[in-house]
């Protein structure tokens, strides 16, 4: 069992800010083996994009959700392909864990 994140085609909408946009993502911790999970975003070639956010690593307990906000640069928009989400495993827990990524397609207009 994985982790899960909604929605799965996320749309940037404008922020508070000039010339950031902004879009959700809920997660929901399905693996009582894991509590933290890394955000990043990526662009259609699969390239790291720079981004805002509180913290690119969020704690989330078992069976717990957490809405996350991530920003992202107006003209940034149209290169953003995916928001991703993958599983942190921390020092000293089992070498059996399996780390675990999923990601949303970013809704283009």
């Amino acid at each position: 069992q994985a982790h899960e994140m909604t929605p799965a085609y996320p749309k940037l909408e404008q922020s508070f800010v000039e010339g950031v946009l902004q879009t959700q993502v809920k997660l929901f911790n399905r693996r009582s083996d894991i509590n933290y999970y890394e955000i990043t975003v990526f662009d259609n070639q699969w390239e790291p994009m720079l981004f805002a956010i509180e913290s690119n690593i969020v704690r989330i307990d078992y069976l717990k959700k957490k809405t996350i906000e991530i920003y992202l640069r107006s003209e940034d928009a149209g290169k953003a392909g995916w928001i991703c989400t993958k599983s942190k495993i921390t020092k000293g827990e089992a070498t059996s864990v399996v780390s675990s990524r999923i990601c949303s397609k970013i809704k283009s207009e």
